[in-house]
């Protein structure tokens, strides 16, 4: 298992990024401003132009309710053979040029998507630099800044890197060793001295760079192979605000756990992707009914969850075993859950169809990445981008978790046939039905909302305008009762703001 593992170290710098660091500090903590209480679910748009990321907000994002896009790192990066995905995690220096965009046109992303209520979050590499050129020869990135054997251009010098002397080229290969993983390189990537205040100070300007533009947080990437004592240091070194998460892949059998980030942020729960997917593909939906903390998750107000990202659903950075757009409908109804249930902070994954796991992003022959084109509300054009964003069952489930949010954690009206079908209210906010049978489920609920008609925004939404639905319709009677059908492997959902008759 460990070997497989290390076979993989090879192809990136990130597939190992297994999260969490150091003890908790007495340094002071950076002030981390909370994700926005009306917007309640983010996307990450993985590899996407900023031209095509500043459209997606004004066309679609703004108009749905979407709090957020996570962006691929913007910071200029190595070029490797064949441009794979895992290109944009070796950072090369910090200016924001990287194939998504130059620097205006990140600027023009990021004040559009802002304009439209959507914030941007940017996916941060502060461990690490490239692969450690030992080719003897000068190479440049993406912005054509040159770099050589633990040295870049005139940012970082070889004294601000970790040589930690292990395993023959300076690699983690123990993670049980906490030394070893957060002084050691992720495969062959040079491994910054985080607690050395040069490199602090490289890399707080960097985030406060990304803030003055109007950045509102970050995902820092390979968290736990940075101690928590040295993520305060660099986040105090900030003269903003920001809202910040964390990717700490922590399954509970290594030394670094989650809770050490605690202070610094929002931690990534990988848990929730496994075990989610278990209950998918083989369990009982009847076992959700205590989803959350009380499986051994952290604190759902510290969580950021998802199905898949665009490390897992490669089978890697803690991946495997995960659910993904190729499930299909089972992906679909898993995320309906997801967006329904009252834990965490979801993030919503936006793909490209790939077969090779190291494959980047549709691009032309050059390595230019190819634009994302639309081919209606649901769907991207062409064969390359797959936007499940915009699968109806999941964009409408947006508006779903925004508005019954302000019913907290409530849960009430469970229902469950003890295998594998649910039912469950949000308050007297909005209800849902997921039916994960072959056979259609057909009975009365009492889903606790108000008498009326109601959209069911799975399949359908309201038609501006009008007392309408573009789909099934259910209705409420005056104890909050209704008769549902559900057909196979299918869900509805209904909830005040989609409610057409009063």
């Amino acid at each position: 298992m460990r070997t497989h593992r290390f076979l993989l170290m090879f192809l990136s710098c990130v597939w190992l990024t297994n999260a969490s660091v150091s003890s908790y500090s007495e340094a002071a903590t950076h002030r981390i401003r909370s994700p926005r209480p009306d917007r309640t679910v983010f996307v990450h748009l993985f590899e996407w132009q900023w031209k095509d990321v500043a459209r997606e907000c004004e066309t679609f994002l703004g108009p749905k309710g979407y709090a957020a896009v996570q962006v691929s790192p913007p910071n200029e990066h190595a070029v490797l053979p064949k441009y794979p995905w895992f290109q944009r995690y070796q950072p090369v220096s910090f200016q924001l040029i990287s194939r998504s965009g130059n620097r205006a046109e990140f600027i023009d992303m990021v004040q559009r998507c802002k304009a439209v209520g959507v914030d941007i979050y940017v996916d941060a590499v502060l461990n690490h630099m490239s692969w450690v050129n030992r080719s003897g020869q000068t190479k440049f990135g993406s912005a054509g800044t040159p770099y050589e054997e633990y040295s870049y251009g005139n940012i970082f010098r070889p004294s601000d890197f970790h040589r930690c002397g292990r395993n023959g080229d300076d690699s983690v290969q123990n993670y049980q060793d906490r030394w070893e993983v957060q002084n050691c390189n992720i495969s062959t990537c040079a491994d910054l001295k985080t607690e050395s205040e040069h490199v602090r100070g490289i890399l707080a300007s960097y985030l406060d760079d990304l803030t003055k533009i109007g950045v509102a947080g970050f995902r820092i990437d390979a968290s736990k192979h940075i101690s928590s004592y040295d993520l305060q240091a660099i986040f105090g070194k900030t003269n903003r605000n920001f809202y910040a998460y964390q990717e700490v892949i922590d399954f509970g059998t290594e030394p670094i756990r989650s809770e050490e980030y605690f202070q610094t942020g929002d931690v990534s729960e990988f848990r929730y992707a496994r075990n989610i997917a278990h209950v998918f593909n083989g369990g009982k939906l009847a076992w959700l009914q205590n989803f959350g903390s009380n499986w051994g998750f952290i604190p759902g107000y510290k969580a950021v969850v998802f199905l898949d990202n665009h490390d897992n659903q490669r089978g890697h950075g803690g991946g495997g075993d995960v659910l993904t757009h190729k499930d299909g409908q089972r992906y679909a109804l898993a995320s309906v859950f997801m967006l329904a249930w009252p834990y965490g902070y979801p993030q919503v994954m936006s793909s490209y169809r790939f077969s090779d796991p190291s494959a980047g992003p549709p691009a032309f022959s050059d390595g230019r990445t190819k634009p994302v084109f639309m081919n209606g509300a649901s769907t991207c054009g062409g064969q390359d981008w797959l936007c499940e964003h915009r699968w109806t069952a999941i964009a409408n489930m947006v508006a779903f978790r925004n508005y019954t949010q302000i019913a907290g954690d409530n849960i009430s009206k469970w229902w469950t046939n003890d295998n594998n079908a649910i039912a469950f209210a949000r308050g007297n906010r909005g209800f849902v039905v997921i039916n994960n049978e072959n056979h259609n489920l057909n009975r009365w609920f009492d889903t606790g909302l108000p008498a009326g008609e109601y959209c069911d925004v799975i399949s359908g939404q309201p038609v501006k305008r009008s007392n309408r639905c573009s789909g099934p319709v259910i209705k409420v009677n005056e104890r909050g009762w209704a008769e549902i059908r559900v057909t196979p492997f299918s869900a509805i959902a209904i909830h005040g703001g989609a409610r057409i008759i009063f």
